[in-house]
């Protein structure tokens, strides 16, 4: 006896998978949600969202995305905590995921797997996650405690120079530390970010440490310089990481149309090149990366899949 096909299965729990969730539930769907290892996703590791609309004061990360997920269950969501997809066949539909050794058939997919920040590697740096080392400055940049502070951004490409430019609006100083002697960023991001008065370049230089002071809190870095082997320190508040984003695709590599860099592609809205399956979120997304737009791409995704359904009398 084959199984019973779930309606929309949903791959990530952060803001787009739980908005297409809350959509696909009102639209009374009963969607699945597959949490994976870090239910959330990557705004449950910020302490205080301050630009998600509807939240004057700010909310915590982890808070908003409990509220989301409660919003979704209320609908008739079903969350599925810790639940690991370890493969998926997309050459048929209903499209056949084995999710923790068992069996899973969906009619329609959403992946919402979302992206990881690429890591400096060091044990300082998961010491004071959230206690001065971040990721987004876009995010947290404001907090105030970056405030007229001096601050480090690490990382040469446009996303370290947008990250400092934006920083200068709220810092006494920004260093940007690149390990090499030039950045790897468009010329005219380039040139924005090295004309701006606030913004001291570093060249050829690694943080080897990040240090912190009696409140555990970032109070500076030590940097290596990688052409002559001097060791120097650096005070500052905090340290914005922007040395990348691996989008968490991998186990559609081959089944899903991508872009060199691993980020799924997209086709009139939320649509893949595979006929019911459906892309929102930083898994999609390598420019905004913000949880407003991936939530936008998840109500996108969600009335997508519903459509399909309904065409196809579901």
């Amino acid at each position: 006896m084959s199984k019973k096909a779930e309606k929309v299965v949903i791959i990530g729990s952060g803001c787009s998978g739980l908005t297409a969730a809350l959509y696909t539930a009102r639209a009374q769907l009963e969607p699945i949600v597959l949490t994976g290892a870090m239910p959330g996703g990557l705004l449950t590791t910020t302490s205080i969202v301050e630009n998600f609309p509807g939240w004057p004061e700010g909310i915590d990360g982890t808070e908003l995305m409990i509220n989301l997920q409660q919003q979704a269950e209320r609908f008739g969501a079903q969350v599925k905590f810790g639940s690991k997809v370890e493969s998926v066949d997309l050459s048929s539909r209903p499209f056949n995921l084995i999710v923790d050794g068992d069996e899973m058939k969906a009619q329609t997919l959403i992946v919402a797997t979302g992206a990881g920040h690429r890591h400096l590697g060091l044990e300082s740096e998961k010491k004071f996650d959230k206690k001065g080392v971040t990721y987004c400055a876009t995010c947290d940049g404001a907090l105030p405690m970056f405030r007229d502070q001096p601050l480090v951004v690490v990382g040469g490409g446009d996303s370290a120079c947008e990250e400092a430019t934006y920083l200068t609006r709220f810092a006494s100083k920004v260093y940007l530390i690149h390990r090499r002697d030039e950045l790897r960023a468009s010329k005219v991001m380039a040139e924005r970010a090295l004309a701006n008065e606030k913004i001291e370049p570093v060249w050829n230089s690694e943080i080897t440490e990040i240090l912190g002071g009696a409140e555990e809190m970032v109070s500076g870095v030590s940097l290596k310089n990688n052409k002559n082997g001097k060791e120097s320190k650096l005070d500052c508040a905090g340290v914005f990481i922007a040395i990348g984003h691996t989008p968490n695709t991998q186990i559609f590599q081959g089944q899903l149309d991508m872009d060199d860099s691993g980020y799924i592609l997209r086709d009139e809205g939320s649509r893949t090149n595979v006929e019911g399956v459906f892309v929102a979120g930083d898994c999609s997304d390598n420019v905004y990366r913000q949880a407003i737009t991936a939530s936008g791409m998840g109500c996108a995704a969600g009335i997508d899949a519903e459509r399909l359904l309904a065409s196809e009398n579901q």
